[in-house]
């Protein structure tokens, strides 16, 4: 079972950048897909980004394109969502998750919550005018 930890949130003005971690222990991150989603008040769960187990494949959603930026490191255990542009509505706790993936699924990027088991319990992140 991995357990996932985010760090990284925040108070930041609009324009400016952040830089979220989510750290897995228990199993080897690189056994699963990961995503990014997030939550904003009274909204339902929203996809932000996701990476292949492999790293090779990413996939965003066209509200983040060219703004955020999914990276992982395997060798820390770690998964990066990288924000620039901020916007007011990107204002949200945001949340990772993580897929454990077959051999064949390597390649794969899932874009819904229910394709995803794992969770942590998220961040806050604000954007200010």
């Amino acid at each position: 079972q991995v357990q996932l930890v985010e760090s990284g949130g925040g108070l930041v003005q609009a324009g400016g950048s952040l830089r979220l971690s989510c750290t897995a222990s228990g199993r080897a991150v690189s056994d699963y897909a990961m995503g990014w989603f997030r939550q904003a008040p009274g909204r339902e769960r929203e996809f932000v980004t996701s990476v292949s187990a492999n790293g090779e494949s990413t996939y965003y959603a066209d509200s983040v394109k060219g703004r955020f930026a999914i990276s992982r490191d395997n060798a820390k255990n770690t998964v990066y969502l990288l924000m620039s542009s901020l916007k007011p509505e990107d204002t949200a706790v945001y949340y990772c998750g993580a897929r454990y993936i077959t051999y064949s699924e390597r390649s794969a990027t899932y874009s819904r919550p229910t394709s995803y088991a794992h969770w942590g319990q998220g961040t806050q992140v604000t954007v200010s005018t």
